[in-house]
Parts: C-alpha cells; structure tokens; sequence
C-alpha cells in the first residue's frame, strides 16, 4: 500500500481522476472552498495486487472510492474463500460502515489481475455531528446524503427485481421519501435517516447472499450479479 499525498498530484490529473464521482464533482461545481475542504481530508491510495484493501471486523471512519483496477469482495477472511463481488472504478464503498457506524463487514482485496488499483479516501470523521457545519456545510452534506439516498434506493430496487419473492424485495419502498422544503437542516436530518435506514437493509440483503456464497463453496461459484458491494 501506497499512500500518495494529494500536493505532490497535479490539480489537473487529480481533478480528471475524480471527474467520474458525483459526489465530488457537484461539490467542486456547487462550492471550490468546499471541495478543498474535502481534499484536505481525503488520500489516493495505491494497492499492489493481492493486498487488503479492506478488513470484516475492523473499524475506520473512512469511506471509499475506486479510481483504478478491481477490488474483490470476500464475505469473510479471503484465504481460501470465493470471491462474492467485484468492485468496478467509479463504485463507492466503505459508505455502510460510516451510515450505520459498525465494523466492516466484508473483506476487500487488489485483485491479482490488476496491475494498478487506486483508491481514492475520504476521513468520514469530517464529517462531524450531523448539524454541524463547522468543516463540511450543510450544503455540502445535503449533496453526500442526497447521492447516498439515490445509490442505495438504486441499489435495492435492483434486488428487488431480481428476487421479487424475497421477503426484504420490498421493504425499501416503505422507507418514505422526503417532500418537504429543499436545502436546509429538515431535509437533512430526513435524508440522513432514510440513508440510515436503506443502509442497514442493503447489509441484510448483503449478509443473506454472503450466508448463500459460504454454503456454496466447493460448489459452483456464486453469480458476481448477486451481490451489491458487501463493503460496509
């Protein structure tokens, strides 16, 4: 693992690598202050393949990003374990472990087909108490919760048509959405909590397919599709 310190990039390169996140790019749009806020509080990270990206049972305040490469996902320790997802460039992870403040519950590893992964962090601790506004802005965190409500209901509306007869199929829908007024601290604290909510329902999915891939082993491996990033 190599840790690059953001000074020593190039603002043109390291803008290009975060051109793709959503998250980022509407922040640098919306407020540039903000944005090197963020970068203040964030690292490039460069894995070698093979090497533990992330561990199930630990503990860290930081959320993910994959600029390069291929991360596989393992439901427990990756020795001697089936592959149960992969993460692609562009897919955020982490996120789980920071809405719902747990451990992680997956172990992530460089794929040993990649030559390069990079990985681009930010401290979650940032953050701070949901109404307060003394690093991040409220602005800046209606952004972060609103992207987390759309990935994960996306998420799950994904399983739910994939596995309509599931009993968690169509819980989402009755995590309700927020329409009240726009931009201040009402509709975060009702963003905030959906997220929370549609959180720890993706871990239930997440933890019903990791129990699936763990009887299948030695058997057929499970469809990669089946499962979303066990990356809380």
């Amino acid at each position: 693992m190599e840790i690059k310190t953001l000074s020593r990039i190039p603002r043109a390169d390291l803008e290009s690598l975060l051109a793709p996140i959503p998250f980022y790019k509407a922040v640098k749009q919306d407020d540039p202050q903000q944005f090197e806020v963020l970068l203040r509080h964030s690292r490039l990270v460069e894995f070698k393949p093979g090497e533990v990206v992330l561990r199930r049972g630990e503990r860290d305040p930081w959320l993910y990003f994959l600029l390069k490469g291929q991360l596989a996902v393992f439901a427990n320790d990756a020795q001697g374990q089936q592959v149960v997802n992969y993460i692609t460039p562009g897919e955020v992870f982490g996120d789980l472990a920071a809405l719902v403040q747990q451990e992680r519950s997956a172990t992530v590893i460089a794929d040993h087909n990649c030559k390069q992964v990079l990985v681009f962090g930010t401290d979650f601790k940032a953050f701070g108490a949901l109404e307060n506004f003394g690093v991040i802005s409220l602005a800046t965190k209606l952004a972060y919760y609103r992207n987390c409500v759309h990935s994960l209901r996306w998420k799950l509306e994904v399983y739910r048509m994939r596995y309509p007869d599931n009993p968690l199929a169509s819980r989402h829908r009755a995590i309700k959405l927020y329409s009240g007024p726009k931009g201040g601290r009402e509709e975060l604290r009702a963003i905030h909590e959906q997220a929370q909510a549609l959180a720890k329902l993706l871990l239930s999915w997440n933890q019903e397919f990791g129990s699936l891939s763990l009887a299948a082993e030695g058997h057929s491996a499970p469809n990669p599709a089946l499962v979303d990033k066990m990356t809380s």
